[in-house]
């Protein structure tokens, strides 16, 4: 049974907080109830799983992320700046962590990283590139320290990250090397 957009109202939204990320507090009313959610406003977000064509490699990156407390690999991902298109961001944020330019980039899925608390939806992508012509490790005005990690098919598929994007580019290069048997 799918929910009317009216069963659910939002009455009121006022800012929580406004710091590097906004929280917002929501008054929703729903089936006649009134009761208050925190919403936790991320932005737009992409992602790339990066496969070098020439030396036949994926391309993933390393950093410390402030949700786990640790550093993950995981595919490469940034935010949407205003003003840029989804496909621009991508791009640009390959260039940023891991030096390449992008040859190919073909859109995989869109999803919300948790939509039961953040406005987070994440498009993420495939992209094949060839020529490094940067060092990459990100920006050091947004203190990224990104360490780039080189994986054959058989390593992407062996590692074990709790990211979920990551997870997803997985199985969509496991059902791709498979559609190809």
């Amino acid at each position: 049974m799918a929910l009317d957009r009216n069963f659910m109202k939002i009455n009121n939204r006022e800012i929580a907080y406004n710091g590097y990320f906004k929280i917002y507090k929501l008054t929703v009313e729903q089936e006649g109830q009134t009761f208050t959610r925190e919403q936790f406003d991320r932005g737009d977000a992409v992602a790339a799983l990066i496969y070098d064509t020439q030396k036949q490699e994926y391309i993933l990156a390393r950093q410390f992320r402030v949700g786990p407390e640790d550093a993950l690999t995981e595919v490469v991902a940034g935010m949407v700046d205003k003003g840029e298109a989804p496909e621009q961001s991508i791009s640009r944020e390959i260039e940023e962590e891991t030096g390449y330019e992008v040859d190919k980039l073909e859109h995989l899925h869109t999803f919300y990283s948790s939509p039961g608390g953040t406005t987070e939806k994440v498009m993420l992508y495939y992209a094949e590139v060839s020529n490094q012509h940067k060092a990459g490790g990100g920006n050091e005005h947004e203190n990224e320290h990104i360490e780039i990690i080189r994986l054959s098919a058989e390593e992407l598929q062996q590692l074990q990250t709790p990211d979920a994007k990551t997870i997803i580019a997985q199985q969509w290069a496991r059902l791709q090397k498979q559609a190809k048997v």
